[in-house]
């Protein structure tokens, strides 16, 4: 029997405007220590987005979320908090923020492989 390691994920939110807290999934974030893995997936339906709420710049919106993406991974390219240890990262892309990208809080879980999880959890929270 192959050993299940704890994982925590948030989903990525796009809250267009804060004071009425309504919000799209977009995206996952997934951090599993024993594993090494932290990871974000993302995607922007501007269909959805539009029809949520239409005066959304959706470039900016990618911006942001692409951000996302270069913290988890890590490295000089995500600036500052990317040079931080990956649990370190995690708590920072999941703090709360009143900005129009947010997370929600993060949830624990138990998992073989933390990829096929981001995937899965990806497929059932998100599209």
């Amino acid at each position: 029997m192959q050993e299940k390691n704890l994982f925590e994920y948030a989903v990525i939110r796009v809250v267009p405007r804060v004071e009425r807290e309504e919000f799209l999934n977009v995206g996952i974030i997934l951090y599993c220590a024993k594993q090494k893995f932290l990871k974000s997936l993302f995607e922007l339906n501007e269909a959805k987005l539009n029809a949520f709420c239409g005066k959304l710049d959706c470039q900016e919106l990618q911006e942001h979320l692409r951000s996302f993406e270069l913290i988890s991974e890590g490295g000089k390219t995500a600036g500052t908090i990317g040079q931080l240890d990956m649990a370190s990262r995690f708590r920072w892309l999941t703090a709360t923020r009143s900005t129009i990208v947010q997370t929600s809080k993060t949830h624990p879980g138990f998992c073989i492989d933390a990829k096929e999880t981001l995937e899965k959890l990806y497929h059932q929270l998100v599209l």
